[in-house]
């Protein structure tokens, strides 16, 4: 009974667990067969034979990419960066222009244009995304062999009728330690031949076998056609291709290389070392097969090899480094130099680059990178997009975050990016609004184009995301008992960090940088007031009533005709006091008023044309001003000043209420930070009353 019923409860979860499909995708995964099996499938799909730069270009290319034009530039936004494989974990954003760079690096490589002898350097400050984007290329590549696309097949030798034991180091099959592509099997005096009928009617990559096998299989290959008196079809038959799946986490064509201090840094983690226990087997330390082909260089073959803080090793490595970039070739201990097929990324910060531009013995790696400038965010809306990936309502439970606050962290944050416009007229807030898309009256897309143009070291200097993202941590657990964390406690923390910041040189920099805060805690305010006087003045109703009384106004006034007064029905003049209360919220000069009220009624009968209605919310402006106007009119009825001296009438009470339930419904407030934004509002008005009376 136990047996039959834990047999029936195997099954079950099999089939919940997807047990059977995960064993075909296994067999799938791990099919094996000839080399002349292999051949077929080369000339079925030839793109099996893609090198490394070829194979990344297209893994990026098959997620597809999408075109915008900003200030009057063509950006195509590559889809791959956003993180498709996870889900966003590692999602890279507001870069675009870095990523065409990269991209444009890649497929000039992939047609084998030159870049593919080149050392890939992403430079920036710390934190600007760097190491992600080369996660990214590791993880990606290592899906995308996963997937019928990114086929891709390696060999091993076998002795399935035990004639080359010795050969292979007395074991029944020896995998290619450096998982070459078969065709490299071909000897040289062959291949054209091969290449020639392979790449007849291919319109894709053209199939290109170049270099010589690893030096434990060339040594298995000459000792088998001693064997097989030169016969080379024999020899094939001691091969059996397999499909190649790459991992980082098996060291199978991913490899990642750290500086060590330099006493202990050794070239052997790149090239392999020998293995001492197999000398006294094999008889001699030049034996291949008394080696470990495991250096970064040797395991990263066929795919991405990431060198974190390229700038910090020793110039040893940079010599290997040169090597591997140029010629594709590593030169293991006690070998001829070995042929390689892979993908170079490094990544430095500044002060190691400036370093490299000053050593002239270090020329010819400066002669063998190709640069791209990985530079901080400089646009809000992109900004924000890094701190709501972690601090959300799914990644952040029993606390709320208030409205604006990710937003104003941002704020500063880009602020501290930003250098001083040039012009005296322009503030560096209206700055960071112009990037982000805003528009501001004598700007045009060409005079922000200029002001990119005109800061040089943008966004390489400032504060990093990852100090944002410590501070609204540390805001958030220090919320915890409240149950809220609003934008002032996120901006307190950002200040009170800034005295022990390592990375702020200067006092004068420390002073700036709290001069932002002020900056952004005025712009907060403005944005909290907004809120609030939205909430006041969402009577539809009123705002609706309102609208068709300035349109009457504005009609009868621009037609030079009288309105009826709809309680007394005698015919009045236009109610000018009505129509300039309104405008003036919005900053209609006098001098301007008539353009404005022709512009609402051509808009109007534009609109009558094409057979719609006019509807208020359809003009951003003018529902501006409509709602600026209401709350004018309403904010002193419901006496929001009242709620400082914590003396409220039940009926002042009961309209507040109301307010209160707006800003949660309608804008992302929650109990307590919708009555802490009433209260700091009112606040705002006390403090403006007391001005006046003074």
């Amino acid at each position: 009974m136990t047996t039959k019923t834990s047999t029936t409860e195997k099954k079950d979860w099999t089939q919940f667990l997807g047990g059977k499909e995960n064993q075909e995708e296994f067999k799938h995964l791990n099919w094996e067969g000839s080399f002349w099996e292999y051949l077929d499938i080369v000339k079925q799909d030839p793109r099996v034979a893609r090198n490394a730069f070829q194979r990344c270009y297209d893994m990026v290319m098959k997620y597809g990419t999408e075109n915008y034009t900003e200030y009057k530039k063509q950006i195509t936004r590559f889809k791959f960066f956003e993180d498709p494989i996870d889900n966003g974990k590692d999602a890279v954003f507001g870069l675009d222009i870095s990523l065409m760079r990269l991209m444009n690096f890649l497929k000039s490589a992939a047609l084998g244009y030159g870049t593919e002898k080149r050392v890939l350097l992403l430079h920036g400050p710390v934190g600007s995304a760097k190491s992600t984007i080369a996660r990214l290329l590791k993880k990606g590549i290592e899906q995308y062999s996963r997937v019928e696309d990114g086929a891709m097949y390696t060999f091993k030798w076998v002795d399935p009728d035990n004639k080359a034991r010795d050969i292979l180091g007395n074991r029944s099959e020896m995998p290619c330690p450096m998982h070459e592509e078969p065709l490299r099997l071909i000897p040289d005096g062959m291949r054209p031949k091969f290449l020639a009928e392979i790449n007849k009617g291919n319109k894709g990559y053209k199939v290109d076998v170049r270099g010589d096998l690893d030096p434990s299989c060339r040594y298995v290959q000459r000792e088998l056609m001693k064997l097989y008196d030169g016969d080379w079809s024999k020899v094939m038959d001691h091969i059996r291709v397999q499909r190649l799946i790459l991992s980082e986490k098996d060291r199978i064509g991913i490899g990642t290389f750290q500086p060590k201090d330099e006493k202990n840094q050794d070239s052997t983690e790149l090239t392999g070392d020998i293995n001492y226990r197999k000398i006294a087997e094999f008889g001699s330390d030049s034996d291949p097969r008394a080696f470990n082909f495991d250096g970064e260089f040797n395991i990263a073959n066929r795919g991405v090899v990431e060198f974190i803080e390229v700038l910090k090793l020793d110039v040893a490595f940079l010599y290997d480094l040169l090597g591997a970039s140029q010629e594709h070739k590593i030169k293991p201990k006690k070998f001829a130099q070995t042929d390689i097929d892979e993908v170079i990324i490094g990544h430095t910060n500044e002060p190691e680059f400036r370093k490299l531009q000053s050593n002239e013995f270090m020329e010819a790696l400066r002669d063998r990178t190709v640069k791209i400038d990985v530079p901080y965010i400089t646009k809000l809306k992109e900004e924000v997009r890094i701190y709501r990936k972690d601090f959300n309502p799914n990644s952040v439970k029993g606390i709320h975050i208030a409205p604006y606050t990710v937003d104003v962290a941002a704020m500063w944050a880009i602020l501290t990016r930003l250098e001083q416009p040039k012009k005296a007229n322009l503030a560096l807030l209206q700055k960071l609004k112009l990037y982000d898309g805003k528009t501001l009256t004598g700007y045009t897309e060409d005079n922000v184009k200029e002001l990119r143009k005109e800061a040089v070291r943008e966004g390489l200097d400032g504060i990093s995301p990852r100090y944002i993202q410590d501070k609204i941590s540390n805001a958030l657990v220090k919320s915890g008992d409240i149950g809220c964390v609003n934008p002032f406690m996120v901006l307190n923390e950002l200040d009170s960090g800034l005295k022990h910041h390592a990375l702020i040189a200067s006092e004068d920099k420390r002073r700036d940088y709290k001069e932002m805060l002020a900056i952004v805690k005025q712009e907060y305010e403005d944005m909290v007031k907004n809120d609030v006087q939205r909430a006041i003045s969402a009577d539809e109703d009123a705002i609706q009533k309102l609208c068709s009384n300035y349109i009457d106004n504005v009609k009868a006034y621009t037609q030079r005709e009288k309105v009826r007064n709809r309680y007394t029905g005698q015919y009045e003049e236009p109610d000018e006091r009505l129509m300039r209360s309104i405008e003036d919220k919005i900053e209609v000069p006098e001098s301007r008023k008539d353009d404005f009220r022709r512009e609402i009624m051509n808009y109007i009968g534009a609109l009558a044309i094409d057979g719609k209605q006019f509807d208020y919310k359809t003009n951003e402006r003018l529902h501006k001003a409509l709602e600026l106007k209401l709350f004018e009119d309403q904010k002193d009825t419901i006496k929001l000043t009242t709620l400082v001296s914590n003396v409220v009438d039940k009926n002042t009470q009961e309209k507040i209420d109301v307010v209160k339930s707006r800003l949660i419904k309608n804008y992302g407030y929650c109990d307590i930070c919708a009555t802490d934004a009433l209260n700091f509002v009112a606040s705002i008005y006390a403090r403006g009353d007391v001005k006046k009376a003074h």
